[in-house]
Parts: C-alpha cells; sequence; structure tokens
C-alpha cells in the first residue's frame, strides 16, 4: 500500500515502516535459526529479551528492560505484576482512551487490579494522591494523554512530584508514555513539541516506563518496559510474560531499529519514521510536481490535477495537536465525487491511499519519496 493520507504513523495500515537494517534483520532471522534464546558466551539457554535490554539500557538510562507483543500489553503486564489484587491509584484526566474502544480502566481491571479514581477530569493535585493512599495501595501510575490535550482551567501532578509522594509512602510509580520517544525531535529540525523523551521519565525517577515500538520509535509493533531492576524481575517471573512475549522477528526488528540511536548523527536519514517527519517540505513541493505531471498524463481530459499547501498529522495518537507543513496534490473531476476518486485510487496495485478532505481528494506527498508510487496503473474507464 502507498501511504498519501496525510498521517504519517496510521495505525491502520501498519504504522511505522522499518529501516532497512530491520527489514534485512527480519529475512535473515526468518530463514536461519538464530540464537534467540540460546548464550552462545555460555553455550546454554539464555534469554529472548536480552537481545535489545542493553540497548535500551542504554538509551533511557533504565537499569532493566523487558519487551512484550505492545504497549498495552507492557501496562497490562506490569500492573498484574506489581499491583494484582490491590489498588492502582491515578489521575481522572489521565483515564485515556485509544483506538478501538481500548481504556485504561479496563485494562487496570482485567489486569486483577483495583481501579481508583483521583481528582477531575481537568485538576489534580498532589493532596488527591496523598488522601486516597492506604495500606491497599501498590502503584502510583500515570498515564500520558498522547492523544489528547485537557486546555484551560487545568492542573496536573507532574512526575517529578508523583515520585516524591511515591518515595515518602514507598509506593512504585508507573508511567505508561504510549508514543515511545527515544530522542528530542527538535534536533533534527522538528518544532519543539510536549512529549516527554523515555530517559528524562527514567531520569525524574519513575520506576517503570512502558511504550510502544511502532510509533516514534519507528520500530515494529511491541511494548517496551523499562525502569528499575527489583521490579523488571519480577514482570519476566510473571507466568502472562511468556503469553505475550515477542518472536524472532520482532526481536530482530527491534533490535536493529535502536542500534540505529547509537548513531545520532545518521539516525535521521536511516530511520524512516524520523526521516519523513522532519522531511523538508522543499523536497516534497519537488515530487509533488513531478507527481502532478504524471497523474495530469495518466488521467486525460476531464480531471483537474494541483498542487497546494497542507498539513499532515503525526497519527497513531502521538503528539495530536501537532500539524506538519506537507504539499498535497489536488485532483478533481468535473463529474465524479472526491469519495469516487478516493475508491479508484484504492483499486489500484498496490492501493493509494489518500483522503477526502472539504470536498476535494488529496494525495499528501509528505510520505511519498518517488512520483511513479501515486500513479495508478489500470484502466479508467470503469469509474469514468
Amino acid at each position: 500500500m502507498v501511504n498519501a493520507s496525510g498521517i504519517v504513523l496510521h495505525t491502520n495500515i501498519g504504522r511505522a515502516v522499518l529501516c532497512n537494517e530491520a527489514i534485512e534483520a527480519v529475512k535473515i532471522a526468518a530463514g536461519n535459526p538464530v540464537s534467540l534464546e540460546f548464550d552462545l558466551e555460555k553455550g546454554e539457554r539464555g534469554d529472548r529479551d536480552s537481545h535489545i535490554e542493553a540497548v535500551v539500557c542504554h538509551l533511557t538510562g533504565a537499569e532493566a528492560a523487558a519487551i512484550v507483543n505492545n504497549n498495552a500489553a507492557a501496562v497490562f503486564l506490569t500492573l498484574n505484576t506489581l499491583a494484582e489484587g490491590k489498588e492502582v491509584i491515578i489521575s481522572r484526566g489521565e483515564l485515556i482512551e485509544i483506538g478501538g474502544s481500548f481504556r485504561i480502566p479496563d485494562v487496570i481491571k482485567k489486569s486483577g487490579c483495583k481501579l481508583l479514581e483521583v481528582g477531575t477530569t481537568n485538576r489534580t493535585h498532589p493532596g488527591d494522591y496523598i488522601s486516597a493512599i492506604s495500606q491497599d495501595t501498590a502503584i502510583l501510575l500515570k498515564a500520558h494523554t498522547s492523544n489528547y490535550k485537557v486546555i484551560g482551567f487545568t492542573s496536573n501532578v507532574d512526575l517529578k512530584e508523583l515520585v516524591r509522594i511515591g518515595r515518602q509512602y514507598k509506593i512504585p510509580v508507573v508511567e505508561d508514555l504510549g508514543s515511545g520517544l527515544l530522542v528530542d525531535l527538535s534536533k533534527f529540525g522538528f518544532p519543539k513539541v510536549d512529549e516527554p523523551v523515555v530517559r528524562e521519565s527514567i531520569a525524574d525517577g519513575a520506576d517503570i516506563v512502558t511504550f510502544s515500538g511502532d510509533k516514534l520509535l519507528g520500530g515494529p509493533q511491541a511494548g517496551i518496559i523499562a525502569g528499575k531492576r527489583e521490579y523488571i524481575q519480577r514482570i519476566n517471573k510473571n507466568p502472562l510474560k511468556r503469553a505475550l512475549r515477542v518472536d524472532k522477528l520482532t526481536i530482530a526488528a527491534m533490535e536493529a531499529t535502536l542500534r540505529l540511536y547509537l548513531q545520532p548523527d545518521t539516525l535521521h536519514k536511516r530511520l524512516p519514521t524520523l526521516r519523513i517527519l522532519t522531511r523538508p517540505v522543499s523536497d516534497i513541493e519537488t515530487v509533488a510536481k513531478a507527481a502532478a505531471r504524471l497523474l495530469k498524463e495518466r488521467l486525460g481530459k476531464g480531471y483537474i490535477v494541483e498542487i497546494e499547501d497542507g498539513f499532515s498529522q503525526i497519527g497513531s495518537g502521538s503528539l495530536p495537536l501537532e500539524v506538519i507543513a506537507t504539499k498535497v496534490v489536488s485532483i478533481a473531476h468535473n463529474t465524479l465525487p472526491p469519495e469516487k476518486i478516493f475508491k479508484m485510487f484504492l483499486k489500484n496495485i498496490p492501493p493509494v491511499l489518500g483522503r477526502v478532505h472539504k470536498g476535494r481528494f488529496l494525495l499528501d506527498m509528505r510520505m511519498i519519496e518517488k512520483a511513479e508510487e501515486v500513479v495508478i496503473n489500470f484502466e479508467l474507464k470503469n469509474f469514468t
């Protein structure tokens, strides 16, 4: 599929595109035996998480790390391990819902924990946590609201303050970061954003941080759990860890992706997610002009093809208020409605996913690196 939708990390079409190194690593792992759970130095059984643990710890400052099949699983497993049958305190303003009506309160309850809400939707104070703590309290949970923002008359307890409370009452603090940002995007020319970097949360004292592998991190679908060694060890001993573990292909892709971060000077060129997010509009415009020319030739009479300014979104619940300037190719027809043109492009092999906006069909060129990608290659007579 060709993603010209304007959503860089589109959940419905697989989120992050893997880097070449990860693709090659998957090919090798798929076609050969690998040391997935075999320690080559000791000549005995090993731990599959060891392939990514050291590099995750290096990049985040965590003492230890584990990997499961997605971030929801990471949150579920952490809560079930550290707080089953006990209370998990969370602000009402952080009871998030992600795609598919998947809700944090439901995850907490299904993990066998007791949900205890504090504060209000728009305002939560340190005293709300303190007054709710009891002998039954096992975790103070903070969920980063990556897919929405509450603005106006608001107040929230930041991670440092929550950690201070946790230390005072000897209760671990768990932060669900979701998006998995490992580097400050502003270093690569992206505007400064309100999105925590995992290393910052670890430095601020979070005992456990969970995040996705296929969002801003730019890797395969996975959930990473990073934090204090004593808690990671308990998580690894949970029988549910086996049910939620990842396979050798995910391990291979994740390890290759993470290793790109060890070379920050070339990261923005080699990691597709970062390359797309930081791509200059001038480069996009060059491809847009070439695509518009090819589309005019291919579509012929009756079609109006133009280049316009537009905005792309990050997607997958990441940085919901941020939009990125882009160039779009607008396609209209004398008699065809934009919805039919939308479906026409989906009939291509491979399908080309654009979007309909304000009565026009648009192809966002931010994700398109070769103009030929968006040019359909079948007979048009069935759509005119």
